[in-house]
């Protein structure tokens, strides 16, 4: 038997399973990442990140979900991934330019007596034309009716490297569900023939224009305590529909994260995400011998 070397992380209580696979690999990555996202009988986690090596940034992100499906981003994972690699870096460097499935994301590390409290990650420009998020219709999709679980809901869709479609609620009911009863409604979001690819569902309650109380359903994972992508796509949909100014505090099951979409200057139209990156734990697992290959360099 080989043994395999992780740190399990979480922003915001999003939690995935973190290997270095600069020499080595997982042979079928998305295989171990069902086996470890077990939380009876494994690690337990939202899914498996990887981090790799890159030639057009820093470290490249190669995430898998908690059902083996690959993921283009997350949000929390990537900043995750900027801790991880700057503290093991020989040469660390800060800002960090961190490769993943849907483009090249700046991460700027904050530090507190030499140690990393908090990232910003710059998740770009979101994407708002229905067939690029995708979604089953032309233009922009504000306040689109879609019937899932019975009623009719108004939706606001919303690509950042992922699908995302935003529900906005008048009340805290949706919170009180019981898991099973909100996994019920997740799924119909998540499967629902609108979405082509599947699609991220956000349930927001605005609080006020600068606080957005959030509760997320992530496709290929279930519920999370928070989704960084999932935030960003909310506040978009919020400052669209005229719910929200361009900056605001989003409230997950999990913490906070700080979310701006900004109008002007260099970065105008980048939605930057602010949130802690947390280091859990750190061990190793037995896989069989034939589970790992050698990284090509």
């Amino acid at each position: 038997m080989a043994k395999l070397n992780f740190t399990k992380m979480q922003g915001c209580g999003n939690d995935y399973i973190y290997v270095i696979a600069d020499r080595v690999r997982p042979a079928d990555p998305a295989a171990l990442s069902r086996r470890l996202s077990d939380r009876r009988f494994a690690i337990g986690g939202d899914g498996l990140i990887m981090l790799t090596p890159s030639k057009r940034g820093d470290v490249r992100m190669e995430m898998y979900n908690a059902d083996g499906s690959r993921g283009e981003m997350c949000g929390n994972g990537i900043r995750c991934v900027a801790r991880l690699h700057y503290e093991r870096a020989a040469r660390p460097r800060n800002p960090l330019v961190i490769e993943t499935d849907c483009g090249l994301k700046t991460v700027e590390l904050k530090l507190d007596g030499g140690r990393v409290s908090a990232a910003t990650v710059d998740m770009g420009e979101p994407i708002l034309e229905g067939r690029e998020i995708p979604a089953a219709a032309d233009g922009r999709v504000i306040g689109h009716p879609l019937e899932a679980g019975g009623r009719t809901w108004r939706i606001t869709a919303v690509s950042m490297g992922n699908p995302h479609c935003v529900v906005f609620v008048d009340d805290d009911a949706v919170f009180a569900l019981e898991d099973s009863d909100f996994a019920r409604i997740g799924r119909q979001f998540e499967h629902h023939p609108f979405f082509p690819r599947r699609v991220n569902t956000e349930f927001i309650l605005p609080l006020s224009r600068a606080r957005l109380r959030m509760r997320v359903w992530e496709r290929g994972s279930g519920e999370t305590l928070a989704c960084g992508t999932g935030a960003c796509a909310a506040l978009v949909a919020a400052v669209l529909t005229g719910r929200a100014e361009r900056r605001a505090t989003l409230e997950l099951r999990g913490g906070k994260l700080e979310i701006e979409w900004r109008e002007r200057g260099e970065s105008a139209n980048h939605v930057m995400m602010t949130g802690e990156a947390v280091e859990v734990f750190s061990g190793e697992v037995e896989v069989g011998d034939g589970e790992l290959l050698a990284v090509v360099a």
